[in-house]
C-alpha cells in the first residue's frame, strides 16, 4: 500500500485572445518577427502609462462566472517584483489581494469514469513577461519582447489535486471551457496555455501538507503527466532516505523524463507587492456582469449531458462531439439539416474525424459543410448511394468542399440504379448463367445470397440498389 499521499495544486497561465495587448496597443498576434510588436509603453521606458484593455477585463470575468467563481465588482492590480532578462519594467502588472474572480470550482471526469471536484481559489489579471532564446552553438541569448504585456489570466486551484491523472483531467477540463468561451486559443505549443505545478507528499493519514516544490512552466498534458509522478517518486525517495524535502522551482527535463532544481522557491514577500500607482481599481456594476452571464454558451458538460438526452447518444460519443466547440457545432447543424442524430453522429466520429485529421484542420475550418454530410447520409438511406460508395467519395467531397453530394455521385456516375426494369434484366441474366447456384439457394443454402449479390454488383458496376436486389433475388428464386 502507498505510504505517501500526494498534494498537488496547479497554477495554469492562459493567454486571453484579444487583438491587442493588456497595456497597450501593440498586436498580440503570435509568429511575428522578433521585436516587432513592442512599444514605449510594453518595453518599459521610463514615463509611458498603462492603459487598461477593456476586453481583458469582460473575458477574465466570464472565466469567473463559467467556473462558479465570485466575480469582484472591483480589484486591484498590483507590481510583482523580481528580475528576469525578458521584464523590461524589472515588475510584473498582476493581481494579488484583490483578484477579479474567487472561489470557484470544476467537476472533473477521471478515466475510470468517477467524478470529483477541484476547488478554484483565485482567478486574476496580468501580463505576461517576454521570451528568452537561448544559443548554445553562438554562446549568446537573445530576447524578444513581442509576448510581453500580452494579456493573462492566471488561474490557480486549491490544493485538491491527488494525482498525475487527475492533474492532467482537470487541465483538459479547464482548456475546454475557455476554448467553449472562445477567450483562448488553447495552444500549448505556443505557451498560451501552460501550468505550474505545486507538488507535495505527505503521510497517509497525515492532515498537515508536506513541503512542496514548483514545476514550472509545463506546455503539454503528457509533460504534466510524467513531471508529477518524477516528483512524487523523488520526494518519496527523499522522505525514504530519511532526508527532508527542500522548497524549491525545478524544471522538468523532457528528453530526459526528470525534474531538476532551478532556484529557491520565493514567497509573496520576495515580489514586494503593492498596488500599481498608475491604474485606478477596476470596478463594474451589476448590470455588466448579468449581460455577460447571459452572453455564457452552454458548456461542455451541459452539452453534453444535452446530446444525450436529446439525441439519445451513448456517453462515449457525446464526450467526443462536444469536446471541442467547433465540432459540436459541426454536429448540431447537420443534425439540423438531417434529423438522423445517431447516423449522423457516426459519420462525424468516423469519416469527419479522419479527414480533420489527415488535413490538420480544425472543425471551424472544415472544408466540407455540416449540410453537404447531412446530405450524404441522407443520399444512403434513400438508396440513392450505397455506403460503401458513400465512404469512397467521402474524402473527395471533404477536400473538394463540394456543396452537392447527389450532384457530384451522379456526374461521377455512382448513383444506385433503382429502376426495377433495369435491375431486374440484370437479376435474371445472373440467375439464369448460375442455375447450380439458383436451385441450392432455393433448397436453403441462403448464404448464397450475397454470390448472387456479388454477381449483380458486377454486371451494373457496383451501381445496383441492395435492398431491391435483395429482393428481386428472394421473389425469383424462392425457396
Amino acid at each position: 500500500m502507498a505510504r505517501y499521499e500526494p498534494v498537488i495544486g496547479l497554477e495554469v497561465h492562459a493567454q486571453l485572445k484579444t487583438a491587442t495587448k493588456i497595456f497597450c496597443s501593440c498586436s498580440t498576434k503570435f509568429g511575428n518577427e522578433p521585436n516587432e510588436n513592442v512599444c514605449p509603453v510594453c518595453s518599459g521606458m521610463p514615463g509611458v502609462l498603462p492603459v487598461l484593455n477593456e476586453k481583458v477585463v469582460e473575458y477574465a470575468a466570464k472565466m469567473g462566472l463559467a467556473v462558479e467563481c465570485a466575480v469582484n465588482r472591483e480589484s486591484i492590480f498590483a507590481r510583482k517584483h523580481y528580475y528576469y532578462p525578458d521584464l523590461p519594467k524589472n515588475y510584473q502588472i498582476s493581481q494579488y489581494e484583490q483578484p477579479i474572480c474567487e472561489h470557484g470550482q470544476l467537476v472533473i471526469e477521471l478515466p475510470d469514469g468517477a467524478r470529483k471536484t477541484i476547488g478554484i481559489t483565485r482567478i486574476h489579471m496580468e501580463e505576461d513577461a517576454g521570451k528568452s532564446i537561448h544559443s548554445a552553438s553562438e554562446n549568446v541569448s537573445y530576447v524578444d519582447l513581442n509576448r510581453t504585456g500580452t494579456p493573462l489570466i492566471e488561474i490557480v486551484s486549491e490544493p485538491d489535486i491527488r494525482s498525475a491523472d487527475e492533474a492532467v483531467a482537470y487541465l483538459k477540463a479547464l482548456r475546454q471551457v475557455l476554448l467553449y468561451l472562445g477567450i483562448c486559443d488553447g495552444n500549448m505549443e505556443e505557451g498560451s496555455f501552460r501550468c505550474d505545478a505545486n507538488v507535495s507528499i505527505r503521510p497517509v493519514g497525515q492532515r498537515e501538507f508536506g513541503t512542496r516544490t514548483e514545476l514550472k512552466n509545463l506546455n503539454s498534458f503528457k509533460f504534466v503527466h510524467k513531471a508529477i509522478e518524477y516528483e512524487i517518486e523523488r520526494q518519496t525517495d527523499v522522505l525514504d532516505d530519511g532526508e527532508r524535502v527542500v522548497q524549491e522551482t525545478r524544471l522538468f527535463d523532457s528528453a530526459r523524463g526528470i525534474t531538476m532544481s532551478m532556484r529557491g522557491k520565493e514567497e509573496a514577500h520576495d515580489y514586494r507587492y503593492f498596488p500599481d500607482p498608475d491604474l485606478v481599481p477596476v470596478r463594474f456594476d451589476v448590470a455588466m456582469l448579468e449581460k455577460w452571464g447571459t452572453e455564457l454558451p452552454e458548456l461542455p458538460k451541459a452539452r453534453k449531458a444535452r446530446f444525450m438526452a436529446d439525441y439519445d447518444l451513448p456517453e462515449q460519443d457525446a464526450e467526443v462531439l462536444t469536446a471541442e466547440r467547433e465540432l459540436a457545432d459541426y454536429y448540431e447543424a447537420a443534425v439540423r439539416a438531417y434529423r438522423q442524430p445517431k447516423k449522423i453522429a457516426n459519420w462525424v466520429l468516423t469519416e469527419l474525424l479522419r479527414e480533420l485529421n489527415v488535413a490538420k484542420v480544425t472543425p471551424g475550418a472544415c472544408p466540407m459543410m455540416p449540410e453537404a454530410l447531412a446530405k450524404l447520409v441522407a443520399m444512403i438511406d434513400d438508396g440513392s448511394i450505397s455506403t460503401k460508395i458513400g465512404k469512397q467519395v467521402f474524402p473527395d467531397i471533404f477536400s473538394m468542399g463540394v456543396a452537392d453530394p447527389a450532384a457530384y455521385c451522379k456526374e461521377k456516375g455512382f448513383v444506385q440504379i433503382s429502376d426495377t426494369d433495369a435491375l431486374e434484366t440484370a437479376v435474371d441474366e445472373v440467375i439464369a448463367a448460375n442455375p447450380a447456384e439458383a436451385e441450392r439457394f432455393k433448397a436453403g443454402e441462403k448464404k448464397l445470397m450475397s454470390f448472387f449479390m456479388g454477381q449483380v454488383m458486377r454486371a451494373t458496376k457496383g451501381q445496383a440498389n441492395p435492398k431491391l436486389v435483395t429482393e428481386m433475388i428472394t421473389t425469383k428464386i424462392g425457396g
